[in-house]
């Protein structure tokens, strides 16, 4: 006697379903009518059947390429290669985009001169390599009662860098933090 509840059955589980596709193909296009547009075909409104016959005879796939328009624009394609190729175009776009790289720079409202000047190095270092460079001075405690002495140091970092880069914020306190925002000025070194 099987375990587990009456009436189910322990057999082979049903195949996933597959991702449906990003387009309507072959038969799961609705319109009736359709603008066909490609490489061996003669641009025009073709009904749905005819399309459909066109598509089998080249032993390609009929996509809706555009379905919002009237009527709605369908290609003669390998579906497979298509979507392939539209990967391939996006991972392109994708690589190409530059990604902003911001650096930060954390002070004490009583930051000494030796670790002002160390950390400006690097700073520079970021700009030059065309980094952006955020700058903050983080009050621990009661030493929020100094921001005065933290936003003095931020504007003197800010002045420091003026061959480097533009300030995009000036010093703004949020919360125990007053941040101050650097864009590099030139063109990234490589």
């Amino acid at each position: 006697m099987a375990l587990g509840k009456p009436g189910l059955s322990r057999g082979p589980r049903p195949p996933f379903k597959k991702k449906e596709a990003e387009h309507n193909i072959n038969q799961f296009i609705r319109a009736q009518e359709l603008r066909l547009v490609g490489d061996n075909v003669e641009v025009g409104i073709y009904s749905l059947r005819d399309a459909l016959v066109l598509a089998e005879e080249q032993g390609l796939d009929l996509v809706e390429i555009s379905p919002n328009a009237v009527p709605p624009v369908c290609r003669i394609i390998d579906y497979n290669k298509f979507i392939y190729e539209q990967k391939k175009k996006m991972k392109e776009i994708k690589a190409n985009a530059k990604q902003t790289v911001i650096k930060e720079i954390r002070f004490g409202p009583n930051t000494n001169e030796h670790d002002f000047q160390f950390k400006l190095k690097h700073a520079i270092n970021f700009l030059e390599s065309g980094e952006k460079v955020r700058a903050y001075v983080h009050f621990k405690g009661r030493a929020i009662v100094y921001k005065e002495q933290g936003e003095i140091l931020l504007l003197k970092f800010a002045q420091a860098l003026e061959d480097y880069g533009k300030v995009e914020q000036l010093p703004k306190l949020e919360g125990k933090r007053m941040f101050l925002t650097v864009a590099s000025k030139g063109a990234v070194k490589k």
